[in-house]
């Protein structure tokens, strides 16, 4: 029987920002990418509100809305009402997105193997912000420094947290 790794995948400011009036705070093409890279061909879960800053299902991705509207429907998209919905239409994925907001970050981040984090050498104003996580249940996998080009610049590392066995 194959586990389904369940991840949650965020970019994070110094200050934990993640968000500002449904969107995000920073331009920062190469993190875009790399979400693009790790969550192709797998199942992504996104609350209402994520889903529509977004505005449209994302290709070659299972977008799961998670809604308290039992009414909520999208043309290629599948919405369900809790956490454990979308892990069982998920299910038979070798793993699993959680992309947000910060509500679904919280709820899921208690049965999470593995956070893929952006970490913003930043700080940004914002109204949305990633949860705080115990670093001792966690062990840091992999670290990439990387700075933007152009005005302003700042650094960023992409960051892979596993939970401790």
């Amino acid at each position: 029987m194959t586990t389904t790794r369940i991840s949650l995948i965020a970019a994070m400011a110094q200050n934990r920002v993640i968000g500002i009036r449904n969107t995000l705070p920073w331009r920062l093409p190469e993190d875009l990418k790399r979400f693009k890279a790790l969550t192709m061909n797998h199942h992504i879960v996104m609350g209402r509100k994520t889903y529509d800053s977004i505005g449209k299902p994302l290709p070659g991705r299972d977008t799961v809305i998670v809604t308290r509207n039992a009414d909520y429907a999208v043309p290629g998209c599948i919405a369900v009402n809790s956490l454990d919905a979308a892990l069982t239409v998920s299910h038979g994925d070798s793993e699993v997105f959680f992309v947000g907001g910060a509500e679904l970050y919280r709820q899921t981040l208690p049965i999470a193997h593995r956070i893929y984090l952006t970490e913003i050498q930043r700080v940004f104003d914002g109204d949305a912000f990633f949860p705080e996580f115990d670093n001792s249940q966690w062990i840091e996998t992999a670290r990439e420094p990387h700075r933007t080009q152009g005005d302003p610049s700042f650094e960023y590392h992409f960051v892979i947290y596993d939970r401790k066995p």
